[in-house]
């Protein structure tokens, strides 16, 4: 099966001194990165490797990497919105990692049923049409593949890069 969009290529890098960055290159040779600063490193590699493993198994190839490759930048994330808000068409990877990074934070693994009730109470009275579902075999799979990056990611060094494709050849 053909990708539905030209790959991506991630390099996440660890840098001396306890800060990383992402840099992200497109098929027409242009790149967008980021640099964390320490204080974020350890937060933002692992909400961005969630992003991979989520967007991966979930195939989703209009969430935030699919928007980084059609030409979004880093920064037309988040203050003043440079492109305007997250398309409405895009797919819901923000809302899923944001509950892997909570739950994370409270150490317990939620079920399907909880990601269902979590994302009705984000969304109250205005359920999307492409609300999220998501099934316990996929949260296996997306946590399984979690832990393989994020065990990928804390046995290099600094000054190592880990490269990924978007999305991965088995899309």
């Amino acid at each position: 099966m053909s990708n539905p969009l030209p790959t991506l290529l991630l390099r996440f890098k660890k840098i001396e001194g306890g800060s990383t960055s992402l840099s992200c290159t497109r098929p027409d040779g242009t790149i967008t990165w980021q640099r964390t600063t320490r204080a974020n490193a350890g937060f933002f590699a692992r909400h961005d490797l969630t992003h991979y493993a989520v967007e991966s198994i979930l195939g989703h190839t209009l969430g935030f990497y699919g928007l980084l490759a059609s030409g979004w930048e880093f920064t037309d994330f988040g203050e003043g919105w440079p492109k305007g808000p997250i398309p409405a068409n895009a797919d819901p990877s923000e809302l899923i990692v944001g509950f892997f990074d909570a739950e994370r934070a409270g150490d317990t693994p939620w079920t399907a049923a909880q990601f269902k009730e979590y994302t009705a109470n984000f969304f109250g009275p205005n359920l999307p049409e492409n609300l999220p579902t998501i099934t316990d075999e996929q949260l296996t799979a997306i946590r399984a593949k979690m832990r393989e990056l994020f065990e990928q990611w804390d046995n290099i060094e600094a000054g190592e890069t880990l490269e990924l494709p978007f999305p991965p050849q088995t899309f």
